[in-house]
């Protein structure tokens, strides 16, 4: 295959992974506390046959997350949570924590605090959070604590990392991190509130049309050189 049609395929491969990180965000933009997603590209160059020749490939690096805080939507849902500034709530996974900013919880049949996936909400001491039975208020506090007319019952907690493009995804929005993070700083926890995602669908579609144009414009480019190297093919054999 001639280079320029090498180079057109990486463009198309990169520009199709692009297109299913479009997809996926506007897929998500109903889903709380969901962070939209971009595709970052870099340039490959490699030497072509001739060692002073140079070739320019498109590379798709890696999934980056816009981590800017979505809006925040009064739901009157005493069980809705939300994180107003930099943290994550800690959840008990199988083996071991996960993070999210997604603050839709509900309670189980044993009283815990849970999320979405029935997972324990945990406390600052790494412990479900659960409400004695028959409570018939439940308040938190910005500071994440959460007491009924019992009393305080626990405080929920709060982290935050260095580097949040260093969480990896296990869910639409929820993580895991070999970091060890920390107590987060300078946030407040809302009752009644959820955060919306962070996607805004007009620049998801505007970048959808590009992405799709520029695949098309890639499909143009191979099938032109393909039909370039036929007519030299047929050129050549009817001048022999």
């Amino acid at each position: 295959m001639d280079n320029a049609a090498y180079i057109s395929l990486s463009r198309q491969s990169a520009t199709r992974r692009q297109m299913e990180v479009i997809a996926n965000n506007i897929a998500n933009v109903s889903t709380p506390a969901y962070k939209s997603q971009r595709l970052l590209f870099s340039e490959f160059v490699t030497k072509g046959a001739n060692d002073t020749q140079r070739m320019s490939f498109v590379q798709d690096t890696a999934v980056v997350r816009e981590t800017s805080e979505g809006p925040l939507t009064d739901t009157k849902n005493p069980l809705d949570v939300a994180i107003k500034g930099d943290g994550y709530f800690v959840i008990q996974g199988q083996d071991e924590s996960y993070y999210t900013r997604n603050g839709r919880f509900h309670l189980d049949d044993k009283g815990r605090l849970v999320n979405a996936a029935n997972l324990p909400v945990l406390d600052e001491g790494d412990n479900p959070i659960t409400i004695p039975t028959g409570a018939g208020r439940i308040e938190i506090g910005e500071d994440g604590s959460v007491s009924t007319e019992t009393g305080t019952v626990g405080r929920i907690q709060v982290v935050q990392f260095d580097d949040e493009q260093t969480l990896a995804l296990i869910s639409n929005t929820m993580y895991r991190s070999d970091a060890t993070p920390s107590p987060a700083t300078d946030v407040k926890v809302l009752q009644g509130m959820i955060e919306e995602s962070n996607v805004q669908p007009i620049i998801e579609t505007a970048n959808m049309i590009n992405a799709l144009r520029s695949y098309e414009n890639s499909q143009q480019m191979i099938q032109a050189e393909h039909e370039r190297i036929l007519k030299s093919i047929d050129t050549l054999t009817h001048a022999s």
